[in-house]
């Protein structure tokens, strides 16, 4: 098996990766108080040191009290929390990894009441949870305004600490998700209407993230078509109406596309063979990094039923990377089992490999 593809160096600009491989941002709510401690740091820095190219954290919470419903998913604010994470940079550094935080605010998917500042009021585009479903008032102009600069702030401090980049969160039917997806925001000011207007949002945090980072700092923008509240939803279904959505983003300063599928074998649109990152890199000319159950037998939706995963080949994704369909791949419960998955895959000792089971979930390190 020809692993190359994998093992190519990867430059944009200063980021400069020894392969291809990125560790998926996984939830993990092993930070007490929203502080990373320093198992945190060994955990990330095991992974470096297993190879993987680039490192995305877990989602990190911007500076808003109703960003969680948990108190244990880590803080991207707060001189405890940053230097926390401070470690981590330090410690991945040390094995020759590169490092970016996952920036995150969950909206309307925290139940209100709970996480670290229960009397805040849950934060959604329209007070919508799901199409019809809703809970909360709506939030104003003033307070959208608010988090575009709590976003834009959080990946100021990630340059500050030493990150290589910073990935925004714009995914799985959370905050950011929400103002692009139609069944949960109907608003009728200038982040609501078409799917254009419903990710100024998004083009606003790109903006003001690019103003306070500058030119030469990375911003990944991680998108999908389906949500934890419908699977099956998609904010496009052409590629007119994906070309559509993603030049305004790309526009912004959007340097690399994530492009999350729950199998990245699978083709986007009808006749062709691409998947979503393919379209996406495509159209923007940006690189884009795919990702989707990468080395294993089962989707990750069978976790939360309690199931595991057998290793699988890596033939497809092989092809897809001598195609030059997509730049990057992000690999999530593999490397959970195997921290070393990137280098026994380049030394041909995928026998060796261990299946994903429903133990690694619940595991620090």
């Amino acid at each position: 098996m020809n692993t190359s593809a994998l093992f190519t160096p990867f430059e944009l600009g200063k980021l400069k990766l020894a392969n291809r491989t990125v560790m998926a941002p996984m939830t993990r709510g092993f930070s007490p108080n929203g502080i990373p401690t320093d198992d945190v740091a060994e955990y990330y820095r095991k992974r470096a040191e297993g190879g993987v190219g680039l490192i995305i954290t877990e989602g990190t919470l911007i500076n808003h009290p109703a960003a969680t419903d948990n108190t244990s998913y880590p803080s991207f604010f707060g001189e405890e929390a940053l230097a926390g994470w401070k470690k981590v940079v330090d410690a991945v550094h040390s094995a020759g990894g590169k490092i970016m935080p996952q920036i995150w605010h969950v909206g309307a998917v925290r139940r209100p009441g709970t996480g670290p500042f229960p009397e805040a009021l849950s934060a959604s585009p329209s007070g919508l949870v799901s199409k019809d479903k809703k809970v909360f008032e709506a939030l104003s102009i003033e307070e959208v305004e608010g988090l575009v600069a709590d976003y834009a702030e959080a990946a100021s401090e990630a340059k500050k600490i030493g990150f290589d980049g910073v990935e925004i969160h714009g995914a799985h039917g959370y905050l950011i998700d929400q103002f692009f997806w139609a069944d949960t925001n109907v608003r009728t000011d200038r982040y609501g209407g078409s799917l254009v207007a419903r990710s100024q949002f998004a083009i606003e945090i790109v903006k003001a993230v690019r103003e306070r980072c500058g030119d030469d700092f990375p911003i990944v923008f991680r998108w999908s078509q389906w949500k934890q509240q419908d699977y099956d939803a998609r904010l496009t279904n052409t590629p007119e109406e994906l070309a559509e959505f993603l030049k305004p983003l790309s526009d912004a300063g959007v340097d690399i596309f994530h492009c999350s599928q729950r199998r990245f074998w699978e083709s986007e649109f009808e006749g062709s063979d691409m998947n979503l990152a393919g379209w996406t890199k495509k159209i923007t000319g940006k690189p884009t990094i795919s990702v989707g159950s990468v080395g294993l037998n089962q989707e990750f939706l069978t976790s939360f039923r309690g199931e595991g995963a057998e290793v699988a080949n890596i033939d497809n994704l092989l092809e897809k990377m001598n195609n030059h369909e997509f730049d990057l791949i992000a690999i999530g419960r593999s490397l959970l089992s195997n921290p070393d998955w990137v280098n026994k895959v380049r030394d041909g000792l995928i026998d060796q490999l261990k299946p994903f089971t429903q133990d690694h979930i619940g595991r620090l390190l």
